[in-house]
C-alpha cells in the first residue's frame, strides 16, 4: 500500500492544476511541492538513437503525458497494473519515434516537402483532440517537456511524412470499394467529430485529500474513504445520498449532479476518462491534486461527426488502403529496421 508520505507527495506533484474544476475556476493554493532530488538534474537525456540521429527523452515525455495524466488520474495507488500501461506506451511511442526516423531517411531521397500550411492544421487537430482545444494547456505541456512550438513542428512534419511515404510504398492497393468507404467512416466517425462541442451530465463525489473539519484526516485515509464509497455504490447503494452526505464541493447538495457541462469546462485528462466511460458505469476514484473524484456519467452529447465530404473520403480510402496492405508495411518496416544501426535507451 502507498505509504502516508509517498501518496502526500503524489497529490502535490502530479497535476498543474485541478482536472476536474471548470477552466474558469481558479484553484485553492497549492500544496508544498516535493523537494528537489539532489546532485545532477538531466535536462535532456537521449532516449534512442537511429542511424546516428538522436531521439531525445523529451520528446518521449511529450508525446508520453496525455496517456500518463489519465493514468495518473485512474490509478491513485498506481501498483503493477499502472506499471505495466506505462511502460507499453512509452515502448509504442519510441518504437513509433525509431520508425520515423528510418522512413525520414527514405523521404529525403526523394526531395519532396509538406505544405506548411497542413502541418498547422494537424498541429490544431492535435491540440483539440488532446487538450480540448486549449492552446494554453498545449504550450504548457511544450514548456513542461523543454520543447518549442518549431520543435514539435518538426515532430509534426516528420509524423505526417511517415504517413505519407506509407501512402506512397503501397499506392498501388487496390481501390477501396464504396461499402468498404461506408463501413470505415461508421466505424470511426465519431472519434472524428469536434471534440471541444461534446456535453455530458453526470454525478459525482469529491473527496478531499485533506479536511478541515477532521484534523486526523489523512491523503490515505481519505483515498480510503473515496473507496469505500465507490463500493457502497457498486454494492447498490444511493449515489445522490453518498454524495449529499460525504462530497465537499459546490454540488453536494444536488446529489453531486452537474447537468450539460461542456467538455472544455473539463481538464482534458478527466474529460478523456469520463467520456470514454460507459454511461451509468461508475468510474473512480480519480485522483487529482486537490483529493479524490467518484464519477458516474448520466448522459452523453458528442459533437457532431464530420460529413462524408471529398476531403474526408479520401482519407478514408487511405485508411481501407493502409489496412489492406498493414501486414505487407510490417515487413517493409521490419526489413528497414534491421538495415539501420538502432541503439534504444530507455
Amino acid at each position: 500500500m502507498t505509504s502516508r508520505l509517498a501518496l502526500a507527495t503524489l497529490l502535490a506533484s502530479i497535476f498543474l492544476a485541478s482536472p476536474w474544476v471548470s477552466a474558469q475556476q481558479a484553484p485553492p493554493e497549492s500544496p508544498p511541492l516535493a523537494p528537489r532530488p539532489s546532485g545532477p538534474v538531466e535536462v535532456n537525456g537521449i532516449a534512442a538513437k537511429v542511424n546516428g540521429k538522436v531521439i531525445t527523452k523529451n520528446q518521449v515525455s511529450f508525446m508520453l503525458s496525455p496517456r500518463y495524466a489519465q493514468l495518473a488520474a485512474q490509478y491513485p495507488r498506481r501498483g503493477p497494473q499502472f506499471d505495466a500501461q506505462i511502460k507499453d506506451a512509452k515502448t509504442a511511442i519510441v518504437q513509433e519515434l525509431v520508425d520515423r526516423e528510418i522512413i525520414m531517411d527514405e523521404f529525403k531521397q526523394l526531395g519532396a516537402s509538406i505544405k506548411p500550411n497542413i502541418i498547422d492544421e494537424e498541429i490544431k487537430r492535435q491540440m483539440r483532440d488532446l487538450y480540448n482545444g486549449d492552446e494554453a494547456k498545449f504550450r504548457e505541456e511544450l514548456k513542461r517537456n523543454r520543447l518549442t512550438m518549431e520543435g514539435y513542428r518538426k515532430m509534426t512534419y516528420d509524423k505526417m511524412i511517415v504517413q505519407a511515404m506509407r501512402s506512397k510504398q503501397f499506392s498501388d492497393a487496390p481501390p477501396p470499394l464504396p461499402n468498404e468507404i461506408q463501413g470505415e467512416y461508421n466505424e470511426i466517425k465519431t472519434t472524428l467529430r469536434d471534440v471541444t462541442k461534446d456535453v455530458i451530465t453526470f454525478e459525482k463525489i469529491f473527496i478531499p485529500a485533506s479536511d478541515p473539519a477532521n484534523p486526523l484526516a489523512t491523503p490515505e485515509s481519505q483515498l480510503t474513504l473515496a473507496e469505500n464509497l465507490a463500493k457502497q455504490i457498486a454494492d447498490g447503494k444511493d449515489f445522490a445520498e453518498l454524495a449529499k452526505a460525504n462530497s465537499k464541493d459546490a454540488f453536494a447538495d444536488k446529489g453531486g449532479l452537474q447537468e450539460n457541462v461542456p467538455r472544455t469546462d473539463l481538464s482534458p485528462e478527466f474529460a478523456a476518462i469520463i467520456f470514454d466511460a460507459p454511461v451509468g458505469k461508475l468510474v473512480g476514484p480519480l485522483l487529482d491534486r486537490l483529493g479524490f473524484t467518484i464519477v458516474k456519467p448520466i448522459k452523453i452529447d458528442f459533437g457532431p461527426p464530420p460529413a462524408l465530404d471529398d476531403k474526408l473520403r479520401e482519407m478514408i480510402e487511405e485508411r481501407v488502403r493502409k489496412k489492406k496492405t498493414s501486414a505487407q508495411y510490417e515487413r517493409w518496416i521490419e526489413s528497414k529496421r534491421k538495415r539501420a544501426m538502432i541503439t534504444i535507451l530507455i
